[in-house]
């Protein structure tokens, strides 16, 4: 909950945020109604409003009231992703109603990207404050301010946007809106029961801003809660924690680029792993490695659409042929499938609560990381037997996948964790090289698929049995990070989920109890022991939200359920206000790092499916 004046001299947390979208991009919404984060047209266009990475030169869309002594408490519409920042005052109470509109967005040939703010009273007579500050390109870019008499046009070399509807005179007591800086500010007043809405959208250069009616808002509205309340009818998921799950995937429906399916780990960019720190990253591209929890958690939940457009997308990036130095595929794309993710610093920009520097695009995307194979397969090997059988194109690129993949298996490499320390020969990426070939010797099997089937069996147990001899410490009694280490990697939580031990094997058992001795704090899991395993990074982190999934659903295989349901329910208490959850949780229980980070979702929904199917 925030308070009036809380936050005025610093940032908000980055959990004390909400998310809303167009199936393109999202615009982060704090508690305090402040937008800080916004980029258009697309999840990985430059920002327009950055004030979470630089609350003086970033830029925000400021909204509440316009009296001191205020609170506020956020909620979605239920089953939807409209957002409803509720402000409680003296003289009455109102709501912020932020969406953006899903259906029916292109005019003359230009997809608008609406941003709406509808603000209602509900009781009471208020004042309310709006600040509009664009700063494009991440603050780079100069713009002109172009007032109309019906709203303003924010006009930049690369992108103009009108904000329309801010100027109605049937408002009521009103100062008109006035230029302030690079942007504007006004203050109006409404009685109970009046709405006032302000539409921001991409315009041509020559645009003419107008007014908005209440009738076409109201419209506007009821057509994007009817867009989220079918498409979440969908869900095939009726277990103990519908809500959570539930939200999860709306979430994961917001982080979906529609034009191409892709899904971005997160649509922020270099929020901090730790306060201060220099882990910040560019989170706003699709990687490979989420392929096979995204398409098992959307056709787990019945979204074959979605599940179709990822694969189609995968099909897309295996036709590619490139050859690189990970091999014929690259560890992560942009949206658009592009494969080029440069790298830069924007020193201009102080970061999160000077957490410098500030990282735009991914120099990571050029590692090696061979365990991308793995899920690659398993992702197609999922959708052939819970989607649709593939087509003989796609199995094409499979073979020629899998034929490298026997050829190069056995190099160091980055490993999951895309550490800069050096590469090593870690256990997960030859785990999930297992995982490649063994899905393709099924599909192999189950439809008659031609492959070197011979070839693949005989590397299929080279790997299998290299990762007894080398990746299994009897000094630890547990399977570790790199061979020749003693070091836990909460990554290795995964080789009973794809089934590469039995999950209450003697030997896994105890790795789990490592694990739980060493790299769990009260249900949170630490990705691994960086003072033992020095990453090539300066400063620590926190536990990584997507492991302590991991481990739930570890510990329901491993028949400890009682232990699995009660660390799920402790990690429920660490979501936001909203269930939404970032990267990493912090030594106080902060959250830490890009929000919402979808793995961190899709994590979620497989352990809730599984443990709901072990509770019964």
């Amino acid at each position: 909950m925030a308070r009036a004046g809380e936050h005025d001299d610093d940032y908000l947390p980055i959990a004390e945020h909400g998310l809303v979208g167009d199936l393109h991009s999202i615009a982060l919404v704090g508690t305090n109604g402040t937008i800080d984060w916004y980029c258009t047209p697309s999840f990985d266009a430059p920002s327009v409003f950055g004030a979470i990475l630089d609350k003086d030169r970033g830029g925000h869309y400021a909204l509440h009231p316009a009296d001191d002594g205020w609170t506020s408490k956020q909620l979605y519409f239920p089953d939807t992703n409209v957002l409803i920042t509720r402000f409680f005052t003296h003289e009455g109470v109102g709501e912020v109603q932020d969406f953006m509109p899903i259906e029916g967005q292109v005019h003359e040939g230009v997809h608008r990207h609406r941003l709406i703010r509808r603000v209602i009273v509900v009781r009471g007579h208020m004042s309310f404050e709006i600040e509009v500050q664009p700063r494009f390109d991440y603050a780079r870019a100069e713009h002109e301010v172009e007032m109309h008499p019906h709203g303003v046009l924010f006009r930049s070399p690369d992108l103009t946007l009108a904000l329309e509807g801010a100027i109605s005179r049937s408002m009521g007591s009103q100062r008109r809106l006035e230029r302030v800086e690079g942007g504007v500010r006004a203050t109006f007043e409404l009685d109970a029961g009046a709405a006032q809405a302000f539409v921001l959208e991409r315009v041509p250069a020559d645009h003419i801003c107008r007014p908005f009616s209440e009738r076409e808002t109201l419209g506007a509205f009821e057509a994007t809660v009817g867009y989220w309340r079918r498409w979440l009818a969908h869900s095939r998921y009726r277990g103990r924690w519908r809500e959570m799950v539930n939200r999860s995937a709306l979430t994961l429906k917001l982080l979906t680029y529609a034009p191409t399916g892709a899904i971005v780990a997160a649509p922020t960019c270099s929020l901090p792993e730790q306060l201060g720190g220099e882990r910040n990253w560019d989170y706003r591209y699709t990687w490979i490695r989420d392929a096979a929890f995204s398409l098992y958690g959307l056709l787990r939940l019945g979204f074959a659409e979605e599940a179709s457009a990822f694969m189609a997308w995968l099909d897309d990036r295996m036709r590619e042929k490139r050859d690189g130095p990970g091999g014929p595929l690259q560890i992560m794309y942009g949206i658009d499938g592009r494969p080029e993710l440069p790298e830069e610093e924007l020193t201009h920009l102080s970061g999160y609560r000077d957490s410098a520097p500030v990282r735009i695009g991914n120099g990571a995307a050029d590692q090696r990381q061979l365990d991308i194979y793995g899920e690659l397969i398993d992702s197609v090997y999922l959708f052939n037997k819970y989607g649709r059988p593939v087509f003989n194109e796609t199995w094409t690129h499979v073979r020629r996948i899998v034929d490298w993949l026997c050829e190069h298996w056995d190099q160091v490499d980055e490993g999951i964790w895309e550490t800069r320390g050096g590469q090593k020969d870690f256990t997960y990426s030859r785990l999930m090289s297992w995982v490649a070939i063994e899905r393709a010797i099924r599909m192999n099997r189950a439809r008659g698929l031609p492959g070197d089937i011979v070839r693949w069996l005989n590397e299929r147990d080279r790997i299998y049995n290299q990762i007894w001899q080398k990746g299994y410490s009897q000094q630890r009694g547990a399977f570790v990070q790199h061979y020749g280490s003693e070091t836990l990697d909460a990554s290795l939580l995964l080789m009973p989920l794809v089934l590469f031990i039995a999950p209450q094997d003697p030997h896994w058992c105890s790795t789990l109890d490592a694990i739980g001795e060493e790299l769990v704090s009260d249900s949170l899991v630490y990705r691994y022991n960086i003072e033992a395993s020095p990453d090539g990074l300066r400063g620590e982190e926190g536990t990584f939200s997507m492991c302590t999934f991991w481990y739930v659903e570890a510990l329901t295989r491993a028949g400890r359920v009682g232990e699995a349901r009660l660390a799920f329910e402790k990690m429920l208490t660490y979501a936001n206000h909203l269930g939404l959850y970032a990267e990493e949780i912090g030594p106080t229980g902060e959250q830490l790092g890009n929000f919402p980070q979808a793995f961190t979702h899709l994590a979620l929904i497989s352990a809730a499916y599984n443990l709901d199917r072990h509770l019964g």
